[in-house]
């Protein structure tokens, strides 16, 4: 294969490298073509600044504190007349309610519509607006590993609060969206956003640690769940009354789970944790694992069809289980990706349903080689470089960006091709270390193919470019073990 030249780009600089291979352990000393040096962490810090502000300009506007009685929370406007969006659980018991938009403006709010089976949305009305900026809805489909972006009003005390993290999870059966993005009481209610500023998800409730407290794992109800309610709203079928059960995630902490312990028997009902999207109960419960470890749980009843959800210390789903056990039984085999407390939901499969079950965690001893997934798909993302696309300052040319949950020691391969445009590709770690690039997979073929092996446990990001300012149209992103 010919050499290539090769552009490292990165704020106010341009560096060259000769290259053969697709790893960064194969690059060539880089000369750097001028005087304005920045380390490679300067191209991702560029990234993030411009995706961020992009994000919190194009939405902060339409998104506004309510207060409801005692009781606080976050909304977003989603027409100019005056329609904000927000969780059933902020204004419920409440007919009219305050809402504060971002320029300190205060208006009075009637209550219009709650969703109905326990879907934890509501919508209420300022009258006589019709100039109110309003957010915009995303159109294409949400991933695991995209960026995502919290605004709202934290505690009732820190109105417009921007925070940022990907997506961990999606559990499209139910329509939840979970992401790391903090979020806090207060935050209910508000919306959950993609690097476009566009509405992805309600934010409405999160997972207490053992200790309580933030621990990373939120929940959105998912557009897809979104947008059946309003149009019962403005078509005038939407209930006016909240319909909720018992407290969302996040309301009680999680229950102690001792592997190789005694087992635990519960109740699932009226008292449960309900998920906000599909009104199940569930019980949640903590226990300590170890990398390499082998667990199985076994959740049992005769009155309820089971459902189990493991997820890691990050987070991140480990695993998931409906009727492994038999029958109406789950059960849940898994190896122990990290170190650390882990969270298991137990579950029923529908709404509402209620009774008894016995839970059984057992665990065998750390091993060696306890890959996750592999040969999987870590990503498969379709997405067009255009009008949408931020743009690199040193060389005018556009770009995408993409975060996935990576493990030390990990091998992933990373293709990035294109039939409109030559594509161009790089890796970068959480602090914005160039982790590897590439421009072309081969001299003959202008897709991008990178393999490295990650050096760290932790959130990597992938630039999806194009090689010069041209570069415009489809292209299809994969990452693999």
């Amino acid at each position: 294969m010919s050499t290539r030249r090769l552009r490292i780009a990165t704020s106010g600089m341009i560096a060259v490298a000769a290259i053969g291979a697709t790893t960064i352990d194969a690059i060539a000393p880089i000369q750097l073509l001028n005087l304005s040096l920045q380390p490679n962490s300067a191209f991702a810090q560029d990234i993030d600044e411009q995706t961020n502000i992009r994000v919190y300009q194009r939405a902060s506007q339409a998104v506004v504190s309510i207060n409801a009685g005692d009781g606080t929370g976050s909304g977003s406007i989603i027409s100019s007349d005056g329609l904000v969006l927000t969780n059933a659980h902020v204004v419920q018991g409440s007919q009219t309610v305050e809402v504060v938009l971002a320029d300190g403006r205060k208006f009075q709010a009637d209550v219009v519509g709650f969703g109905e089976n326990g879907l934890d949305l509501a919508v209420v009305k300022i009258q006589g607006q019709t100039n109110l900026p309003a957010i915009s809805f995303a159109q294409s489909p949400v991933q695991v590993g995209q960026r995502a972006f919290a605004i709202g009003n934290p505690f009732g005390q820190f109105q417009g609060t921007f925070t940022t993290g990907i997506v961990s999870r999606i559990d499209n059966e139910r329509g939840l969206i979970q992401t790391d993005a903090a979020i806090n009481p207060g935050n209910s209610g508000g919306p959950l956003l993609n690097r476009q500023g566009e509405l992805i998800g309600v934010n409405t409730a999160i997972f207490s640690g053992p200790r309580g407290g933030n621990i990373g794992i939120g929940f959105a109800i998912a557009i897809d769940k979104v947008q059946p309610f309003l149009t019962a709203v403005r078509e005038g079928r939407a209930s006016r009354t909240a319909q909720r059960l018992g407290p969302v995630p996040g309301d009680t902490p999680p229950k102690p789970l001792v592997l190789n312990g005694t087992p635990v028997t519960g109740r699932l009902g009226r008292g449960s944790s309900v998920l906000p999207v599909d009104n199940s109960f569930f019980d949640l419960y903590a226990f300590e694992g170890k990398a390499g470890q082998r667990v199985q749980i076994d959740m049992t009843s005769r009155e309820i069809d089971s459902y189990l959800i493991l997820l890691d210390p990050n987070g991140d789903e480990v695993t998931q289980d409906d009727d492994g056990g038999g029958g109406p039984n789950s059960r849940i085999v898994a190896t122990l990706p990290a170190d650390g407390t882990y969270l298991l939901m137990a579950n029923s499969y529908e709404a509402g349903q209620a009774g008894a079950y016995s839970l059984k965690a057992e665990a065998t001893s750390a091993s060696a080689g306890n890959a996750v997934n592999q040969g999987g798909f870590i990503l498969r993302q379709e997405g067009i470089l255009g009008s949408d696309a931020a743009v690199l300052p040193s060389d005018g040319s556009l770009y995408q960006e993409y975060d996935f949950q990576g493990r030390a020691g990990q091998a992933v391969t990373i293709e990035l091709a294109s039939p409109d445009f030559d594509t161009y590709i790089a890796l970068l770690d959480a602090n914005g270390q160039l982790i590897g690039e590439n421009d072309d997979a081969n001299e003959n073929d202008p897709n991008s193919t990178l393999t490295v092996t990650l050096p760290r446990s932790g959130v990597y990001r992938v630039i999806v470019n194009a090689y010069d300012k041209r570069g415009r149209g489809r292209y299809l992103l994969t990452i693999r073990e």
